[in-house]
């Protein structure tokens, strides 16, 4: 059998370990062949391939990123986009192929399944928002990142007698902030599940400097504020249909600056929580994943995405795991509350 790997959306700690496993099992134990296509969906389209075997994952288990490119080409939104894919994969002789992604990777699989093409998909996303999977890899790396960044910023927080922001990714999900912000005892955190109100952050402001402490803030890229409260600012759209955003810190520190009297600043992680080796716990889940996912692909079990239950790896319908989002639950933010101000 000849198989298709590919990996889209953004790039993401754990990776190639998903891909060294894929290959290592799938050739050294099932005997089967593969072919690498480059910057996710891209590749299919334009059947744009490199050479994956043996050899071409040696040493790539401990490497952030990608060996094989990644990007937001979206085949749904071109015109004959999966025509072209169906065309390329049948003249490669491409029997199936293993979609690494988060959500509008996992989309774009689940529609080229349905219109008969062999997909087997792998989660990933630093956001940890895919459902039907209690972790997806990536996620502990930008968690392990952002903790000690803001572990970093509690010394000259109190040093300089400021407020200081700390904003993490999270378009629609919290949960990197939340559990960046948990571990390091951030005094407030804010996530796009709930919008804030600014007058109840300045409050924890103002009492964190009345106890003698400087206030660290973690916020999510996507948080927002109650409903006429602030002003934002909305960004261009990608080729999913996503506001690309980025900003909120700097606007919460200027209201907290104009509100308080209190000095503000703003760190921006972006693409540090994605970059660099992945931890241990995401080598593993990576190289577990990778495992079930070539395993899925070999008994022909098709359209479906491997997934964490607890410890043990499964498969559910894609369907199942791109239907919704898997949010921050009122009760899991009303645990980090307790810690506020």
């Amino acid at each position: 059998m000849r198989i298709g790997v590919l990996t889209g959306g953004g790039d993401c700690p754990g990776l190639n370990a998903v891909i060294r496993a894929v290959i290592r099992k799938g050739i050294g134990v099932h005997g089967h062949e593969f072919v690498g296509f480059r910057d996710g969906w891209r590749g299919p389209l334009e059947n744009d391939t490199r050479t994956l075997d043996i050899q071409a994952v040696r040493g790539i288990l401990p490497r952030g990123g990608t060996i094989l490119g990644s990007s937001r080409t979206n085949p749904i939104k071109i015109e004959g986009g999966v025509e072209r894919i169906k065309k390329n994969l049948a003249e490669g002789g491409v029997d199936a192929l293993i979609a690494i992604g988060g959500e509008d990777t996992l989309g774009v699989a689940k529609q080229l399944f349905d219109r008969g093409v062999n997909v087997v998909g792998v989660p990933k996303t630093i956001d940890n928002d895919l459902n039907a999977t209690d972790y997806t890899f990536g996620f502990d790396t930008a968690v392990n990142i952002a903790m000690e960044a803001i572990d970093r910023l509690h010394t000259t927080a109190e040093s300089h007698h400021r407020a200081l922001i700390c904003e993490v990714m999270g378009r629609h999900a919290g949960w990197i902030a939340l559990h960046a912000g948990m571990a390091a005892g951030a005094n407030v955190i804010l996530i796009p599940e709930k919008p804030f109100d600014i007058d109840r952050v300045c409050s924890y402001v103002e009492s964190r400097f009345q106890m003698q402490y400087a206030p660290i803030i973690v916020v999510a890229e996507g948080a927002h504020p109650a409903e006429g409260t602030m002003e934002l600012q909305t960004g261009e759209l990608d080729a999913f249909g996503h506001v690309r955003l980025g900003g909120i810190g700097e606007r919460l520190a200027q209201e907290i600056e104009k509100r308080t009297g209190k000095e503000a600043r703003t760190t921006v992680l972006g693409h540090i929580q994605r970059g660099g080796t992945p931890t241990a716990y995401d080598r593993v889940l990576a190289t577990r994943f990778g495992l079930g996912a070539i395993d899925a692909v070999h008994e022909g079990d098709y359209g479906k995405m491997v997934a964490l239950r607890g410890t043990a790896i499964e498969r559910v319908p894609l369907e199942q795991a791109t239907a919704e989002l898997k949010l921050v639950p009122e009760e899991r933010y009303a645990e980090a509350e307790v810690f506020f101000g």
